[in-house]
Protein backbone atom coordinates (compact mmCIF):
# COMPACT_ATOMS: atom_id res chain seq x y z
CA UNK A 1 0.00 0.00 0.00
CA UNK A 2 1.38 3.34 -0.73
CA UNK A 3 2.38 5.47 2.16
CA UNK A 4 -0.11 7.95 2.96
CA UNK A 5 1.34 11.37 2.26
CA UNK A 6 1.11 13.96 5.18
CA UNK A 7 -0.53 17.45 4.26
CA UNK A 8 0.58 20.54 5.04
CA UNK A 9 -1.46 21.50 8.57
CA UNK A 10 -3.91 24.37 8.47
CA UNK A 11 -3.37 27.75 10.54
CA UNK A 12 -4.29 27.85 14.04
CA UNK A 13 -7.12 25.53 15.75
CA UNK A 14 -8.19 25.05 12.25
CA UNK A 15 -5.41 21.67 12.01
CA UNK A 16 -7.14 19.56 14.97
CA UNK A 17 -10.52 19.65 13.46
CA UNK A 18 -9.48 19.34 10.11
CA UNK A 19 -7.70 16.42 11.09
CA UNK A 20 -10.75 14.39 12.26
CA UNK A 21 -11.93 13.95 8.77
CA UNK A 22 -8.69 13.03 6.59
CA UNK A 23 -9.60 9.28 6.35
CA UNK A 24 -13.25 10.51 4.61
CA UNK A 25 -10.62 11.89 1.82
CA UNK A 26 -8.60 9.58 -0.41
CA UNK A 27 -5.90 11.75 -1.68
CA UNK A 28 -3.41 14.51 -0.58
CA UNK A 29 -5.20 16.97 -2.81
CA UNK A 30 -8.79 16.39 -1.45
CA UNK A 31 -7.32 16.88 2.08
CA UNK A 32 -5.21 20.22 1.39
CA UNK A 33 -8.41 21.34 -0.39
CA UNK A 34 -10.55 20.91 2.48
CA UNK A 35 -8.19 22.48 4.56
CA UNK A 36 -8.01 25.54 2.26
CA UNK A 37 -11.54 25.96 1.84
CA UNK A 38 -12.74 25.69 5.40
CA UNK A 39 -9.81 27.91 6.50
CA UNK A 40 -11.13 30.33 3.05
CA UNK A 41 -14.83 30.23 4.67
CA UNK A 42 -13.54 31.15 8.38
CA UNK A 43 -11.84 34.33 6.98
CA UNK A 44 -12.68 37.76 7.11
CA UNK A 45 -13.32 39.29 4.01
CA UNK A 46 -14.29 42.35 2.37
CA UNK A 47 -16.06 40.86 -0.70
CA UNK A 48 -18.25 37.56 -0.87
CA UNK A 49 -16.19 34.67 -0.18
CA UNK A 50 -16.27 33.57 -4.27
CA UNK A 51 -13.47 30.56 -5.47
CA UNK A 52 -11.21 33.82 -5.96
CA UNK A 53 -11.50 35.10 -2.50
CA UNK A 54 -11.25 32.16 -1.00
CA UNK A 55 -7.86 32.18 -2.56
CA UNK A 56 -6.89 35.48 -2.43
CA UNK A 57 -7.01 35.77 -5.96
CA UNK A 58 -7.76 39.29 -7.43
CA UNK A 59 -11.65 39.17 -8.83
CA UNK A 60 -12.37 38.08 -12.36
CA UNK A 61 -8.86 38.37 -13.29
CA UNK A 62 -7.63 36.14 -10.88
CA UNK A 63 -9.81 32.99 -11.66
CA UNK A 64 -7.65 31.04 -13.80
CA UNK A 65 -5.13 31.34 -11.07
CA UNK A 66 -3.77 27.82 -9.54
CA UNK A 67 -5.30 28.56 -5.98
CA UNK A 68 -8.47 28.76 -7.60
CA UNK A 69 -8.44 26.19 -10.01
CA UNK A 70 -7.56 23.85 -7.32
CA UNK A 71 -10.39 25.04 -4.96
CA UNK A 72 -12.65 24.61 -8.07
CA UNK A 73 -11.53 20.89 -8.88
CA UNK A 74 -11.90 20.21 -5.20
CA UNK A 75 -15.55 20.97 -5.18
CA UNK A 76 -16.75 20.42 -8.69
CA UNK A 77 -14.97 17.37 -9.98
CA UNK A 78 -12.71 15.69 -6.88
CA UNK A 79 -14.09 12.12 -6.19
CA UNK A 80 -15.62 12.67 -2.29
CA UNK A 81 -18.75 12.40 -0.59
CA UNK A 82 -20.44 15.45 1.01
CA UNK A 83 -23.02 13.62 3.14
CA UNK A 84 -20.26 11.51 4.61
CA UNK A 85 -18.60 13.81 5.98
CA UNK A 86 -21.59 15.88 7.28
CA UNK A 87 -22.17 12.35 9.09
CA UNK A 88 -18.61 12.92 10.39
CA UNK A 89 -19.39 16.79 11.39
CA UNK A 90 -22.47 15.56 13.49
CA UNK A 91 -20.59 12.52 14.92
CA UNK A 92 -17.85 15.00 16.30
CA UNK A 93 -21.22 17.35 17.76
CA UNK A 94 -22.70 14.21 19.25
CA UNK A 95 -19.45 13.29 20.99
CA UNK A 96 -18.57 16.56 22.40
CA UNK A 97 -20.40 16.95 26.01
CA UNK A 98 -20.66 20.69 25.03
CA UNK A 99 -22.81 20.09 22.22
CA UNK A 100 -24.51 16.81 22.03
CA UNK A 101 -27.81 16.95 21.80
CA UNK A 102 -30.43 15.70 24.59
CA UNK A 103 -34.28 15.73 24.84
CA UNK A 104 -34.95 19.59 25.89
CA UNK A 105 -33.35 20.35 22.77
CA UNK A 106 -35.45 21.37 19.61
CA UNK A 107 -35.37 20.56 15.79
CA UNK A 108 -35.80 23.41 13.60
CA UNK A 109 -37.29 23.10 10.28
CA UNK A 110 -37.23 26.10 7.99
CA UNK A 111 -35.80 26.91 4.16
CA UNK A 112 -33.66 29.76 3.12
CA UNK A 113 -33.88 31.12 -0.66
CA UNK A 114 -30.87 32.95 -2.23
CA UNK A 115 -30.83 35.51 -5.68
CA UNK A 116 -29.16 33.31 -8.74
CA UNK A 117 -29.01 34.02 -12.16
CA UNK A 118 -28.59 31.87 -15.23
CA UNK A 119 -30.36 29.03 -16.61
CA UNK A 120 -27.68 26.46 -16.52
CA UNK A 121 -27.14 26.41 -12.66
CA UNK A 122 -29.09 23.34 -10.30
CA UNK A 123 -32.40 24.04 -8.83
CA UNK A 124 -32.72 27.62 -9.71
CA UNK A 125 -35.95 29.05 -10.29
CA UNK A 126 -38.59 31.68 -10.13
CA UNK A 127 -39.89 31.51 -6.64
CA UNK A 128 -40.22 33.24 -3.38
CA UNK A 129 -36.95 34.32 -1.63
CA UNK A 130 -36.95 35.19 2.10
CA UNK A 131 -33.45 36.86 1.46
CA UNK A 132 -35.04 39.52 -0.74
CA UNK A 133 -38.48 39.09 0.21
CA UNK A 134 -39.73 38.38 -2.99
CA UNK A 135 -40.44 36.31 -5.61
CA UNK A 136 -37.33 35.97 -7.47
CA UNK A 137 -34.96 34.09 -9.65
CA UNK A 138 -32.68 31.89 -6.89
CA UNK A 139 -32.38 28.54 -5.10
CA UNK A 140 -33.75 27.82 -2.56
CA UNK A 141 -32.61 25.23 0.57
CA UNK A 142 -34.84 23.46 3.06
CA UNK A 143 -32.59 22.80 6.34
CA UNK A 144 -33.01 21.57 10.28
CA UNK A 145 -31.28 23.13 12.69
CA UNK A 146 -30.53 21.44 16.31
CA UNK A 147 -30.99 24.50 19.05
CA UNK A 148 -31.56 24.40 23.11
CA UNK A 149 -31.06 27.96 25.05
CA UNK A 150 -26.97 27.48 24.58
CA UNK A 151 -25.68 26.52 21.64
CA UNK A 152 -27.74 25.68 17.46
CA UNK A 153 -25.99 24.33 15.00
CA UNK A 154 -27.74 23.09 11.22
CA UNK A 155 -28.00 19.17 10.92
CA UNK A 156 -28.99 18.15 7.13
CA UNK A 157 -29.92 20.76 3.68
CA UNK A 158 -31.34 19.87 0.68
CA UNK A 159 -32.07 21.93 -1.58
CA UNK A 160 -35.34 22.44 -3.34
CA UNK A 161 -35.23 21.61 -7.13
CA UNK A 162 -38.16 23.51 -8.77
CA UNK A 163 -40.99 21.44 -11.02
CA UNK A 164 -39.80 22.95 -14.53
CA UNK A 165 -36.09 20.71 -13.84
CA UNK A 166 -37.89 17.69 -14.33
CA UNK A 167 -39.12 16.46 -17.70
CA UNK A 168 -42.82 15.74 -16.22
CA UNK A 169 -42.97 18.88 -14.03
CA UNK A 170 -44.79 18.29 -10.41
CA UNK A 171 -45.94 14.95 -12.08
CA UNK A 172 -42.20 13.55 -12.46
CA UNK A 173 -41.45 10.80 -9.79
CA UNK A 174 -37.70 12.94 -9.16
CA UNK A 175 -40.03 15.87 -8.24
CA UNK A 176 -40.47 16.78 -4.62
CA UNK A 177 -41.90 19.67 -2.69
CA UNK A 178 -40.58 21.44 0.26
CA UNK A 179 -42.84 19.64 2.62
CA UNK A 180 -41.28 16.19 1.62
CA UNK A 181 -37.91 17.20 1.71
CA UNK A 182 -38.75 18.58 5.27
CA UNK A 183 -40.35 15.73 6.46
CA UNK A 184 -37.06 13.45 5.17
CA UNK A 185 -34.49 16.10 7.06
CA UNK A 186 -36.65 15.26 9.94
CA UNK A 187 -36.27 11.62 9.66
CA UNK A 188 -32.61 12.07 9.26
CA UNK A 189 -31.89 13.91 12.26
CA UNK A 190 -33.90 11.38 14.14
CA UNK A 191 -31.71 8.86 11.96
CA UNK A 192 -28.76 9.78 12.83
CA UNK A 193 -28.92 9.81 16.68
CA UNK A 194 -30.47 13.67 17.36
CA UNK A 195 -32.80 13.89 20.37
CA UNK A 196 -35.46 16.63 20.73
CA UNK A 197 -38.00 17.33 22.53
CA UNK A 198 -40.29 18.36 19.21
CA UNK A 199 -40.28 19.67 16.00
CA UNK A 200 -40.64 23.37 15.19
CA UNK A 201 -41.42 25.23 12.20
CA UNK A 202 -42.84 28.60 11.33
CA UNK A 203 -46.34 28.96 9.57
CA UNK A 204 -45.28 27.83 6.17
CA UNK A 205 -45.17 24.63 6.85
CA UNK A 206 -47.47 24.64 10.13
CA UNK A 207 -50.09 25.75 8.16
CA UNK A 208 -50.21 22.38 6.08
CA UNK A 209 -51.97 19.23 7.38
CA UNK A 210 -50.23 16.95 5.39
CA UNK A 211 -46.82 17.71 6.82
CA UNK A 212 -47.96 17.98 10.59
CA UNK A 213 -49.53 14.06 9.36
CA UNK A 214 -45.97 13.49 8.23
CA UNK A 215 -44.19 14.08 10.78
CA UNK A 216 -46.65 12.80 13.81
CA UNK A 217 -46.90 9.25 11.53
CA UNK A 218 -42.91 9.21 11.82
CA UNK A 219 -43.43 9.30 15.37
CA UNK A 220 -42.00 13.26 15.79
CA UNK A 221 -43.75 15.55 17.70
CA UNK A 222 -44.46 18.92 16.71
CA UNK A 223 -44.91 22.61 17.65
CA UNK A 224 -45.42 24.59 14.83
CA UNK A 225 -46.73 28.00 14.16
CA UNK A 226 -50.23 28.86 11.87
CA UNK A 227 -51.26 32.30 10.55
CA UNK A 228 -54.09 33.88 12.50
CA UNK A 229 -55.84 33.78 9.29
CA UNK A 230 -55.49 30.11 9.03
CA UNK A 231 -59.06 28.90 7.76
CA UNK A 232 -60.85 25.91 9.51
CA UNK A 233 -63.82 24.39 8.39
CA UNK A 234 -66.97 25.28 10.77
CA UNK A 235 -70.39 25.92 11.51
CA UNK A 236 -71.66 29.26 10.39
CA UNK A 237 -71.69 30.40 14.34
CA UNK A 238 -68.63 28.75 15.17
CA UNK A 239 -64.92 30.07 15.34
CA UNK A 240 -63.58 29.68 11.89
CA UNK A 241 -59.84 31.14 12.31
CA UNK A 242 -57.31 31.09 15.57
CA UNK A 243 -58.01 34.57 15.92
CA UNK A 244 -61.39 34.07 16.47
CA UNK A 245 -60.73 31.05 19.02
CA UNK A 246 -57.99 33.84 21.06
CA UNK A 247 -60.94 36.08 20.86
CA UNK A 248 -63.37 33.72 22.93
CA UNK A 249 -61.16 33.30 25.76
CA UNK A 250 -61.98 35.36 29.19
CA UNK A 251 -60.01 38.18 30.22
CA UNK A 252 -60.28 41.02 32.28
CA UNK A 253 -57.26 42.25 33.80
CA UNK A 254 -53.66 40.79 35.13
CA UNK A 255 -55.49 40.06 38.36
CA UNK A 256 -58.19 38.60 37.09
CA UNK A 257 -56.60 36.43 34.15
CA UNK A 258 -59.88 34.37 33.00
CA UNK A 259 -58.22 31.62 30.34
CA UNK A 260 -54.97 32.66 30.26
CA UNK A 261 -52.02 31.50 32.11
CA UNK A 262 -48.98 33.92 33.04
CA UNK A 263 -45.51 32.60 30.98
CA UNK A 264 -42.27 34.60 32.61
CA UNK A 265 -39.95 34.36 29.32
CA UNK A 266 -36.08 34.77 29.94
CA UNK A 267 -34.07 35.89 27.24
CA UNK A 268 -30.07 36.23 26.39
CA UNK A 269 -29.59 38.62 28.13
CA UNK A 270 -30.47 37.81 31.62
CA UNK A 271 -34.01 40.11 31.57
CA UNK A 272 -37.62 38.66 31.86
CA UNK A 273 -40.73 39.20 30.16
CA UNK A 274 -44.17 38.31 30.86
CA UNK A 275 -46.11 36.34 28.29
CA UNK A 276 -49.40 34.80 28.86
CA UNK A 277 -50.93 31.43 27.24
CA UNK A 278 -54.07 29.81 26.93
CA UNK A 279 -55.84 26.66 25.47
CA UNK A 280 -58.40 27.32 22.33
CA UNK A 281 -60.92 25.40 20.69
CA UNK A 282 -60.68 25.69 17.18
CA UNK A 283 -62.67 23.07 15.11
CA UNK A 284 -61.59 19.50 16.19
CA UNK A 285 -58.95 20.91 17.83
CA UNK A 286 -58.96 21.26 21.98
CA UNK A 287 -57.08 20.81 24.97
CA UNK A 288 -57.75 17.13 25.19
CA UNK A 289 -57.70 16.67 21.00
CA UNK A 290 -55.17 14.66 19.00
CA UNK A 291 -53.96 18.34 18.21
CA UNK A 292 -53.62 21.25 20.40
CA UNK A 293 -54.27 24.92 19.76
CA UNK A 294 -52.44 27.09 22.46
CA UNK A 295 -52.26 31.00 22.07
CA UNK A 296 -49.57 32.97 23.71
CA UNK A 297 -49.30 36.83 23.73
CA UNK A 298 -47.25 39.73 25.17
CA UNK A 299 -51.25 40.99 26.04
CA UNK A 300 -54.14 39.11 25.96
CA UNK A 301 -56.48 42.32 25.73
CA UNK A 302 -54.74 43.30 22.12
CA UNK A 303 -53.16 40.66 20.61
CA UNK A 304 -50.49 42.34 19.36
CA UNK A 305 -49.70 40.71 15.81
CA UNK A 306 -45.88 40.89 16.13
CA UNK A 307 -46.15 39.57 19.97
CA UNK A 308 -48.73 36.94 19.25
CA UNK A 309 -48.33 33.15 18.73
CA UNK A 310 -50.69 30.83 17.69
CA UNK A 311 -49.39 27.49 18.02
CA UNK A 312 -50.32 23.87 16.80
CA UNK A 313 -48.92 20.81 18.71
CA UNK A 314 -49.41 17.31 19.33
CA UNK A 315 -47.77 17.38 22.81
CA UNK A 316 -50.92 16.49 25.06
CA UNK A 317 -51.53 18.53 27.50
CA UNK A 318 -51.23 17.26 31.69
CA UNK A 319 -53.55 15.60 32.96
CA UNK A 320 -55.31 14.92 29.63
CA UNK A 321 -56.50 11.98 28.58
CA UNK A 322 -54.26 11.26 26.05
CA UNK A 323 -51.48 11.76 28.29
CA UNK A 324 -51.83 7.15 28.92
CA UNK A 325 -51.87 7.34 25.02
CA UNK A 326 -49.43 9.44 23.85
CA UNK A 327 -45.84 8.42 22.97
CA UNK A 328 -44.88 11.60 23.94
CA UNK A 329 -44.49 13.18 27.59
CA UNK A 330 -47.17 15.29 27.99
CA UNK A 331 -46.37 19.36 28.22
CA UNK A 332 -47.35 21.94 29.50
CA UNK A 333 -48.07 25.76 28.30
CA UNK A 334 -44.38 27.21 29.39
CA UNK A 335 -43.30 23.90 27.65
CA UNK A 336 -45.24 24.97 24.55
CA UNK A 337 -43.79 28.32 24.44
CA UNK A 338 -40.39 27.51 25.22
CA UNK A 339 -39.74 25.01 22.69
CA UNK A 340 -41.32 27.59 19.85
CA UNK A 341 -39.13 30.08 21.24
CA UNK A 342 -35.74 28.14 20.54
CA UNK A 343 -37.19 28.29 16.29
CA UNK A 344 -35.98 31.23 16.09
CA UNK A 345 -31.89 30.32 16.66
CA UNK A 346 -32.69 29.11 12.93
CA UNK A 347 -32.64 32.95 11.96
CA UNK A 348 -30.23 33.53 13.97
CA UNK A 349 -28.10 30.49 12.38
CA UNK A 350 -28.91 32.19 8.80
CA UNK A 351 -27.15 34.96 9.41
CA UNK A 352 -23.67 33.48 10.62
CA UNK A 353 -23.79 30.75 7.63
CA UNK A 354 -24.32 33.97 4.98
CA UNK A 355 -23.49 36.64 6.24
CA UNK A 356 -20.04 35.35 7.83
CA UNK A 357 -19.33 32.14 6.14
CA UNK A 358 -20.41 32.70 2.62
CA UNK A 359 -23.62 30.57 2.62
CA UNK A 360 -24.61 31.94 -0.87
CA UNK A 361 -21.62 32.80 -2.49
CA UNK A 362 -20.64 30.03 -4.33
CA UNK A 363 -20.01 30.23 -7.78
CA UNK A 364 -20.64 27.05 -9.05
CA UNK A 365 -23.32 25.38 -11.20
CA UNK A 366 -23.86 21.17 -10.45
CA UNK A 367 -26.14 19.96 -7.70
CA UNK A 368 -23.27 18.44 -6.10
CA UNK A 369 -20.75 21.12 -5.90
CA UNK A 370 -23.32 23.38 -4.55
CA UNK A 371 -24.49 20.04 -1.67
CA UNK A 372 -20.59 20.06 -1.43
CA UNK A 373 -20.12 24.10 -0.49
CA UNK A 374 -22.52 24.32 2.01
CA UNK A 375 -21.23 21.38 3.76
CA UNK A 376 -18.06 22.56 3.78
CA UNK A 377 -19.82 25.68 5.22
CA UNK A 378 -21.99 23.97 8.10
CA UNK A 379 -18.15 22.52 8.89
CA UNK A 380 -16.90 25.67 9.38
CA UNK A 381 -19.52 26.47 11.57
CA UNK A 382 -19.62 23.36 13.76
CA UNK A 383 -15.38 24.29 13.99
CA UNK A 384 -16.60 27.68 15.80
CA UNK A 385 -18.13 25.59 18.68
CA UNK A 386 -15.68 23.31 18.67
CA UNK A 387 -12.93 26.06 19.78
CA UNK A 388 -15.53 27.91 21.24
CA UNK A 389 -15.97 25.14 24.05
CA UNK A 390 -12.18 23.96 23.74
CA UNK A 391 -9.75 24.59 26.51
CA UNK A 392 -7.96 27.18 26.83
CA UNK A 393 -4.00 26.98 26.55
CA UNK A 394 -1.76 27.41 29.20
CA UNK A 395 -1.56 31.20 29.98
CA UNK A 396 2.57 32.60 29.65
CA UNK A 397 3.80 34.23 32.27
CA UNK A 398 4.61 37.32 30.52
CA UNK A 399 5.20 38.68 26.97
CA UNK A 400 7.85 37.37 24.75
CA UNK A 401 11.15 39.17 25.55
CA UNK A 402 10.91 40.71 21.96
CA UNK A 403 9.88 39.78 17.85
CA UNK A 404 12.27 36.95 17.83
CA UNK A 405 9.95 35.12 20.05
CA UNK A 406 7.14 34.77 17.76
CA UNK A 407 7.38 31.71 16.31
CA UNK A 408 8.99 31.60 12.69
CA UNK A 409 8.56 34.62 9.85
CA UNK A 410 5.51 35.85 9.47
CA UNK A 411 3.58 36.47 6.05
CA UNK A 412 5.06 40.06 5.88
CA UNK A 413 7.69 39.91 7.81
CA UNK A 414 8.29 40.36 11.61
CA UNK A 415 7.25 43.09 13.55
CA UNK A 416 7.83 44.87 16.99
CA UNK A 417 4.75 44.15 18.28
CA UNK A 418 4.04 42.83 21.81
CA UNK A 419 1.63 39.25 22.07
CA UNK A 420 -0.46 40.61 25.08
CA UNK A 421 -1.79 37.17 27.13
CA UNK A 422 -5.32 37.14 27.92
CA UNK A 423 -6.27 36.11 31.57
CA UNK A 424 -8.54 33.05 31.91
CA UNK A 425 -11.68 34.68 32.30
CA UNK A 426 -13.98 34.16 35.78
CA UNK A 427 -17.15 32.46 35.72
CA UNK A 428 -19.21 35.76 36.75
CA UNK A 429 -16.69 38.22 34.34
CA UNK A 430 -17.46 38.56 30.89
CA UNK A 431 -14.28 38.90 29.24
CA UNK A 432 -14.93 41.57 26.45
CA UNK A 433 -12.88 41.94 23.43
CA UNK A 434 -13.34 44.12 20.95
CA UNK A 435 -11.28 43.55 17.51
CA UNK A 436 -11.46 45.26 14.16
CA UNK A 437 -14.77 46.37 12.28
CA UNK A 438 -14.24 43.84 9.82
CA UNK A 439 -14.39 41.40 12.22
CA UNK A 440 -18.25 42.27 13.29
CA UNK A 441 -21.28 40.54 14.03
CA UNK A 442 -24.81 42.13 13.00
CA UNK A 443 -22.89 45.29 11.94
CA UNK A 444 -21.21 46.26 15.37
CA UNK A 445 -17.90 45.01 16.96
CA UNK A 446 -18.06 41.39 18.48
CA UNK A 447 -18.16 40.47 21.99
CA UNK A 448 -16.51 38.01 23.36
CA UNK A 449 -18.57 36.70 26.73
CA UNK A 450 -17.57 34.27 29.39
CA UNK A 451 -17.52 30.83 27.84
CA UNK A 452 -18.98 29.51 30.86
CA UNK A 453 -22.47 31.87 30.45
CA UNK A 454 -25.70 29.92 28.62
CA UNK A 455 -27.36 31.49 25.78
CA UNK A 456 -30.87 31.82 26.64
CA UNK A 457 -33.85 30.99 24.05
CA UNK A 458 -34.26 34.07 22.26
CA UNK A 459 -32.47 34.34 18.85
CA UNK A 460 -30.91 38.35 18.81
CA UNK A 461 -27.46 36.75 20.18
CA UNK A 462 -24.04 38.98 19.43
CA UNK A 463 -22.16 36.53 20.74
CA UNK A 464 -22.16 33.71 17.49
CA UNK A 465 -19.59 31.47 16.32
CA UNK A 466 -17.97 32.83 13.76
CA UNK A 467 -14.76 33.11 12.62
CA UNK A 468 -13.99 36.60 14.37
CA UNK A 469 -15.35 34.69 17.58
CA UNK A 470 -13.88 31.56 16.92
CA UNK A 471 -10.13 32.73 16.74
CA UNK A 472 -10.67 34.40 19.65
CA UNK A 473 -12.15 31.83 21.71
CA UNK A 474 -9.41 29.71 21.90
CA UNK A 475 -7.91 31.81 24.28
CA UNK A 476 -5.29 32.78 22.51
CA UNK A 477 -2.29 34.13 24.92
CA UNK A 478 -0.35 35.39 21.60
CA UNK A 479 -3.10 36.92 19.40
CA UNK A 480 -0.71 38.14 17.18
CA UNK A 481 0.85 35.50 16.69
CA UNK A 482 -2.19 33.57 15.59
CA UNK A 483 -3.62 36.02 13.53
CA UNK A 484 -1.31 36.93 10.83
CA UNK A 485 -0.92 32.96 10.50
CA UNK A 486 -4.98 32.75 9.57
CA UNK A 487 -4.98 36.00 7.45
CA UNK A 488 -1.87 34.60 5.46
CA UNK A 489 -1.51 37.56 2.75
CA UNK A 490 -3.62 39.50 3.93
CA UNK A 491 -2.15 40.74 6.86
CA UNK A 492 -3.36 41.93 10.03
CA UNK A 493 -6.77 44.44 9.81
CA UNK A 494 -6.54 47.80 9.80
CA UNK A 495 -6.25 48.77 13.38
CA UNK A 496 -6.15 45.67 15.21
CA UNK A 497 -3.14 46.02 16.84
CA UNK A 498 -4.11 49.10 18.44
CA UNK A 499 -6.88 47.54 19.62
CA UNK A 500 -4.59 44.52 21.01
CA UNK A 501 -2.63 47.17 22.70
CA UNK A 502 -5.52 48.19 24.68
CA UNK A 503 -6.27 44.82 26.26
CA UNK A 504 -5.55 44.00 29.91
CA UNK A 505 -2.79 41.98 30.32
CA UNK A 506 -2.31 38.68 32.85
CA UNK A 507 -3.56 39.60 36.01
CA UNK A 508 -5.53 43.18 35.57
CA UNK A 509 -8.75 43.32 36.03
CA UNK A 510 -11.39 42.82 33.12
Amino acid sequence: MTKRLPCPPAPGPLEAYAARFDDLFGTLAQRRGFREYLAGLLLPRDRNKTLTCLAGAEPVAGAQHAAVQRLQFFLSESAWDQETVNARRLELLLADPATAPHPGGVLVIDDSGDRKDGTATAHVGKQYLGSVGKIDRGVVTVTTCWADERVYYPVHSCPYTPAHHFPRGKNDPGFRTKLQIAADLAAQAKAAGLVFRAVAADCAYGDQDSFRSSLHDTGLPFVMALKPRHGTWAYGPDVHTPVDAALRLSWRDPEHPGDWTRIERTFRDGHTTTWWAAEARLGWWGPDGNVRLVVATADPATLPAKATWYLATDLPRPGSPRVAESPYPPAALAEIVRIYGLRHWVEQSYKQVKDELGWADFQVRSDAAIRRHQTLVNCAFSFCWNTWFAPPPPVQAGPPAGPDALPGPLERGRTDVRSYPLPEPAPSIPLVLAWHADLHVDGTLAQLVDRRAGLTEHAQADTVPTLSLALRMVATHDLITVAPALLGTHGLPTGLRATIAMLPTAGSAT
